[in-house]
């Protein structure tokens, strides 16, 4: 049996880990030949695969990025693109398809499903808001990193007497700032699922002066936005997937506590630094799950499903329950941190 593998979306840390721990578990105990498609949904579309062996994916385990590459490609975007993908994985002899990425990839593996293509989904998203798993790999990886760039900020802000503003990806929910925030003691954190009000924000760092602390941490989730307002976008320009280009909140809101308090503010937009570099151990490890699981499915012949992490077991969910709906932020969690806002 040959089965292809791609991942599709933006890279995260760990996909050369799930890639591994397909190839090695479906040549040594399944017998299978594997073949990686370059550059996700394009790379099926154009015919661009190469073979992986046992030797081609050793040493990759601490890799970030992924070895196959990655795209933002909508075959259903293309002429007659589904029916290229069925042709071109019927001429290279490709049965199945393991397929990583987030939900716009997943989606077309669910849709070309409709079409005949076998695909089994590993769930991809540095943002962890993909339905139906408690947890994406290259999350926890993101989530350090910004806890890292905030330990390093708070010095510097306590030196100079500022504000500092860290704004980090999370396009509709914020969980990586909400996590990181609470690990970095956050002053302030500001999500897509809550918009903010300036005044608000603003008394939090009025509190702290008052109770003699001369600077303040605050983390913003890339998609937040004001009370009333809009989000802030960098471009106006979409993907082949609808999404527009977020960014910018972070110098929007330094302006408005400028404007309000007088004190100064600075900005970090810590932006691709959290996809890149190597995976933490606990994304290693879970994205190894994740890929012994999705080769488990393919043998088992359960297609049409993405493997996910459910307590700490790793289970399957039916990808036709995961396309199209979002996880997110448990407010809750988000109550916890606001006791330590001001």
């Amino acid at each position: 049996m040959k089965i292809g593998v791609l991942s599709g979306g933006g890279d995260a840390p760990g996909i050369n880990a799930v890639i591994r721990a397909v190839v090695r578990k479906g040549i040594q105990n399944y017998g299978y030949e594997i073949v990686g498609i370059k550059d996700g949904w394009r790379g099926i579309l154009e015919a661009d695969f190469s073979r992986l062996d046992l030797k081609s994916v050793s040493g990759i385990l601490h890799r970030g990025g992924s070895i196959l590459g990655t795209s933002r490609t909508n075959p259903f975007k293309r002429e007659k693109g589904p029916e290229k993908i069925i042709e071109n994985a019927k001429k290279a002899g490709i049965e199945a398809v393991v397929v990583i990425g987030g939900d716009d990839t997943l989606r077309v593996a669910y849709k070309m499903g409709e079409y005949g293509l076998k695909c089994v989904g590993v769930p991809k998203t540095i943002d962890n808001d993909l339905w139906g798993t408690d947890y994406t790999f290259g999350f926890h990886t993101a989530v350090a990193i910004a806890t890292e760039a905030l330990d390093r900020l708070h010095t510097t802000a306590e030196a100079h007497h500022r504000v500092m503003i860290l704004e980090v990806m999370g396009r509709y929910t914020g969980w990586i700032a909400l996590e990181a925030g609470i690990a970095g003691g956050a002053d302030a954190i500001l999500i897509p699922e809550k918009p903010f009000d300036i005044e608000e924000v603003c008394e939090f760092i009025k509190r702290r002066q008052e109770r003699g602390r001369n600077f303040s941490i605050i983390v913003v989730a890339e998609g937040a936005k004001p009370k009333g307002g809009k989000e802030i976008v960098y471009s106006e320009s979409v993907d082949e997937f609808g999404h527009i280009r977020f960014g910018g909140v972070g110098y929007f809101l330094g302006k408005e506590i400028e404007k309000c308090l007088g004190i100064e503010t600075r900005v970090v937009v810590l932006g691709h630094l959290q996809r890149g570099g190597s995976p933490t151990a606990f994304d290693r490890v879970l994205a190894t799950r994740y890929g012994i699981a999705a080769i488990d499915l393919v043998h088992r012949r359960k297609f049409g499903r993405m493997v996910a992490l459910q307590g700490n077991k790793i289970v399957s969910v039916p990808l036709k329950d995961v396309v199209g709906k979002r996880k997110n932020v448990d407010l809750e969690l988000y109550e916890i941190a606001s006791v330590f806002f001001g």
